[in-house]
């Protein structure tokens, strides 16, 4: 990919969506209860194209479907990037019903979790590795076909940030990737142990930072694939939850559930 090009088209990319983040607010202002509905899951736009080893599908979920104009927009337009990728979402309630039938040996652990962007870590992990696809985090928008990002010839690819690091917005994977295996068994070991104490570290990018070597799995920076915030922001993405964004709430709430507590609610 030639960097040139797709640096000037996200640039252009921030500046329109950043113009529609500010003309939320009126409209939000003026329509406080208005809500926009995210699919289930919808059908590709256009007929698929070549098939790879890792599924034309992109994997989204959130704490409701029932989300503002800003997060609405943000969905129509990665939609629209990709053309011939499904589309598949799931909310928390989704979430646990997938993985109790996929997954019932990690639904104890997983029920531990106490913050909902823990969770999503966790099955995103789970649900790449049972169907393979691309997830996305719900701020998170392509600056790059995806298609062309993912090509079709890679069996995973992660995304770097600024500093370099893996973080877990962006995953493309195959189904049965072993390294996704290796990724939930040590979510799963860092619940057990309960001695973390931060989402990041327990079940986030710090998982993926401390097991898989940049230099040895496919990556993308950032730059050329995806970027967050700039159609949305913690305001909007949040207007509905209280308790707000994860590393505010995890300050007042464990992440993990003592088992003391767990056991006491059976």
């Amino acid at each position: 990919m030639k960097k040139v090009p797709i640096v000037a088209i996200s640039r252009l990319i921030k500046l329109a969506a950043n113009i529609t983040k500010m003309v939320s607010y009126p409209f939000h202002w003026l329509l406080p209860n208005k809500r926009f509905t995210l699919p289930e899951r919808a059908t590709p736009l256009l007929k698929c194209g070549e098939a790879g080893p890792i599924p034309a599908i992109i994997w989204q979920t959130n704490f409701t479907d029932r989300v503002t104009l800003p997060v609405y927009l943000n969905y129509l337009f990665n939609r629209l990037m990709a053309p011939r990728f499904e589309y598949r979402f799931m909310i928390t309630e989704a979430r646990r019903e997938f993985i109790a039938e996929h997954y019932p040996e990690v639904l104890p652990h997983y029920d531990r979790l106490q913050i909902g962007a823990a969770q999503a870590d966790l099955w995103r992990l789970l649900v790449l590795h049972k169907f393979g696809g691309v997830y996305l985090d719900i701020d998170a928008h392509q600056i790059w076909p995806l298609a062309r990002v993912v090509g079709t010839e890679r069996e995973e690819l992660y995304v770097t940030t600024r500093r370099g690091e893996l973080s877990n917005y962006f995953i493309a994977s195959k189904p049965g990737n072993p390294n996704l295996a290796r990724l939930i068994e040590r979510v799963v070991e860092n619940i057990k142990r309960d001695q973390l104490r931060n989402t990041f570290d327990i079940t986030g990018p710090g998982v993926l930072i401390e097991l898989l070597d940049p230099g040895r799995v496919p990556t993308v920076s950032y730059r050329h694939a995806v970027h967050q915030g700039s159609f949305t922001n913690e305001h909007f993405q949040y207007i509905d939850k209280p308790q707000g964004k994860w590393n505010k709430e995890q300050r007042s709430v464990p992440v993990i559930m003592p088992i003391s507590c767990k056991e006491s609610e059976k």
